[in-house]
């Protein structure tokens, strides 16, 4: 056995006592402890070359459950150590200011975070009051370099998505009903199974006059609950009605409300029984490299999800977009065919890509300029019954943000939910029967050092009350056949049904110089869910980027005097968000304007042209456009290849005289105007995305768009590195 004793910033002595178990033991013994006893049993039975390996952690009677729902947090003794910590934590965190009030009492500690604020940065979003406020000043005071085995471990439910960027709710929440539930483990188990090495972790703190040394280390039986009802599984959705919903979401995506929804249906039945013993049968069924079993007394979570959430050890932060599913046959030959028809279909190649720019756009709000890259393109992942297509996404953590930033920045995985992320959660709250509690948030653990490891919570039974219930989604675009989007929630689910029966790309090059240093770019925000590699982009060429949602007053303006305003895409028309009034405030104050998508259809409307409904959405789709070789194409190839996601677009009859045509795609749709007189560009395109990037020509653009306007500012004598708008 080996000691480790630290003392943190306020105080608080942590004695770790380290110690070796036999590894032909295992874990089983604590698994089985799970039937009757709260903890946490966490796995990989997957292994793939510098992504995952197979590991496995447990921890029974924990002291602690930090638990939450809407905003108010509890700190919940679960034996007298808790009780000790429940005071420490007091404490520690009572001074903290995002909390709006906080008691300790009635054997528990209690407190309610502050509402979001109104307006702020984008920038400084993921610093606003929520429940990860209160957990970086867990990790903020018992980081210790050399401790990495002290940790929260449990579930995110999808709820908490709404304390980072909240909507307009109709479905009623369950009584009951939890956001979070992490345990604190002062006794835990970590097994390599490489190494063939089980290692013990077990943990005592001191704070003047609390203390859990000789307390012992206890916790509650809890009692078995029997099946609530009938054994056969039923699904909350017809056929026909989970078509029909499809349908809707396919109405709206012509529309341009979004690009993608992921739609679930939920099938449940009555359960009785040893959840360890269904966890088994999960595992052995569908191996993958999140399994997990949490027994939180009232309820219970077990799960096999192939998908990381995110995953951050020490600057590093990446994700595994997974989208893209066929049935394995058995047949190898056969299974080489289904393999080559995913990766030759062009929808689910758009459904992959707009994951992974989804997904990068998550990175850039909290990653450096330039770190976040694709290091694996549509890799064939192979599982229990399933082949998925998947993307390897990494960037390294901005000067500023930890891992909790990056966490909340990904909430929640496009690929159970959509895009513009905003957007789809709105229509999934919208058409969906009831709230997806903890479909779709988030499994694992938070190192008080500050790494996180975790799952998406897909593919798990969740036990409460006597009923088993399975969430299975399905991503609609708008190529989606309903029926076909039906029939995989469905084969989604077979895992379940089977459970319930007893048995490295090239880095991106180094550029130099900066044509943006010492310019200040506004960028406006309608909503979109690309706006940070957006902004990524621009902090690239060395300008600063402050960003501020669409609605803010136009006084900003003067206030923030930017030399550049970049107007984001976004879902729906430009009048939704004002866009039109914002151009011509911009072009009243001299200032210049590039908009992008929602952008140019602002810019259009704001000189008085007309938008019309393209046939047929263009989103996540490439074209190829030929354009003036001038503005933001100079130096460009001639035919370009660019990423689209619209389903409005400017009628060229109706285009005004004061704008010039400088570019169109292969179909004759007008991909990018200029004005005549004005500092004012646009492109209908989206030059941020993965399918812009050949030959870096998205980045090119942005760097060409800076440095035609900062010429333009110069010349004006407006330019914030030249002293005049300082």
């Amino acid at each position: 056995m080996s000691i480790l004793r630290y003392t943190t910033p306020r105080g608080v002595t942590v004695t770790r006592a380290r110690s070796r178990m036999p590894f032909r033991k295992g874990l089983d013994h604590l698994l089985r402890e799970l039937d009757r006893r709260r903890g946490i049993y966490l796995s990989s039975g997957y292994e793939y070359p510098e992504r995952y390996s197979r590991w496995d952690v447990a921890s029974v009677n924990p002291p602690l459950e930090i638990s939450g729902a809407g905003r108010e947090l509890e700190f919940r003794p679960l034996n007298l150590r808790g009780q000790m910590l429940a005071e420490m934590f007091f404490h520690l965190l009572r001074e903290h200011p995002h909390w709006e009030s906080l008691e300790l009492g009635a054997g528990a500690l209690r407190g309610r975070l502050k509402p979001l604020p109104d307006l702020f940065p984008e920038e400084q979003r993921s610093k606003q009051p929520s429940f990860f406020s209160i957990l970086r000043a867990l990790v903020t005071e018992f980081r210790h370099p050399r401790d990495n085995r002290l940790a929260l471990v449990g579930a995110f439910g999808y709820d908490l998505l709404f304390q980072f960027d909240p909507i307009r709710l109709r479905l009623p929440r369950p009584p009951g009903q939890k956001d979070l539930r992490l345990f604190l483990c002062d006794d835990i188990c970590f097994m390599d199974r490489k190494k063939e090495i089980i290692e013990r972790f077990q943990y005592d703190f001191d704070f003047e006059h609390l203390s859990t040394l000789g307390l012992p280390r206890t916790g509650e039986d809890i009692a078995p609950c029997p099946r609530s009802g009938p054994s056969e599984i039923s699904s909350d959705h017809e056929p026909e009605e989970y078509m029909a919903k499809v349908e809707r979401v396919r109405e709206g995506m012509k529309r341009g409300d979004y690009y993608e929804v992921v739609l679930r249906q939920t099938f449940s039945a009555g359960f009785e029984g040893s959840a360890a013993d269904l966890f088994r049968r999960i595992q052995k069924g569908s191996p993958s490299p999140y399994e997990f079993l949490l027994q939180f007394g009232d309820e219970q979570l077990a799960g096999a999800s192939p998908e990381m959430f995110v995953r951050v050890e020490g600057r590093r932060v990446e994700t595994c977009p997974i989208s893209g599913t066929v049935r394995r046959t058995g047949d190898p030959l056969r299974d080489h065919d289904l393999i080559r028809e995913l990766l030759n279909s062009p929808k689910e190649e758009s459904e992959l890509t707009m994951c992974t720019d989804v997904d990068r756009n998550d990175k850039s709000r909290v990653c450096k300029p330039g770190s976040v890259r694709v290091i694996g393109r549509r890799l064939i992942e192979r599982y229990a019954g399933l082949f998925h297509t998947v993307d390897h996404v990494e960037g390294e953590l901005d000067d500023g943000y930890d891992s909790l930033d990056a966490f909340l920045s990904h909430m929640w995985a496009v690929t159970v939910i959509g895009a513009p992320k905003k957007a789809a959660a709105q229509a999934i709250e919208d058409l969906e029967i009831d709230a997806r509690g903890w479909y779709g948030g988030a499994v694992g653990m938070l190192s008080l050092n500050g790494d996180i490891n975790t799952g998406i919570l897909i593919r798990t039974v969740h036990l409460r009350d006597g009923l088993a219930r399975y969430g299975a989604g399905a991503t609609i675009l708008y190529d989606s056949d309903p029926a076909a989007e039906e029939r995989e929630t469905r084969l989604k689910a077979t895992g379940f049904f089977r459970s319930l029966e007893p048995q490295p790309a090239a880095r991106s090059r180094a550029r130099a110089p900066q044509p943006g240093r010492g310019l200040r770019v506004l960028l406006v925000d309608n909503d979109d869910c690309f706006i940070q590699t957006l902004a990524n982009y621009v902090r690239q060429t060395g300008a600063e980027v402050t960003t501020y949602r669409a609605g803010f007053p136009l006084e900003l303006l003067d206030e923030v005097k930017p030399d550049i305003v970049l107007i984001s895409p976004g879902p729906g028309r430009p009048s939704d968000f004002g866009v039109p009034g914002v151009v011509r405030a911009c072009a009243a104050r001299g200032l210049p304007v590039f908009g992008v998508c929602l952008g140019l259809q602002g810019v259009v409307e704001a000189f008085g042209g007309e938008l019309g409904v393209l046939p047929y959405p263009m989103h996540g789709k490439p074209s190829m456009v030929r354009h003036d070789g001038r503005g933001v194409f100079a130096g460009l190839p001639q035919d370009l290849k660019v990423g689209r996601y619209h389903s409005l677009y400017a009628i060229r009859e109706k285009l005004p005289p004061v704008l010039e045509i400088t570019a169109e795609s292969e179909d004759g749709v007008i991909m990018g105007v200029r004005h005549r007189s004005l500092p004012v560009e646009a492109v209908q395109f989206h030059p941020e995305s993965l399918l812009s990037q050949d030959g870096d020509h998205g980045l090119k653009m942005i760097e060409n768009m800076v440095r035609h306007f900062r010429k333009v500012s110069s010349a004006s004598g407006t330019a914030s590195g030249s002293g005049g708008n300082g």
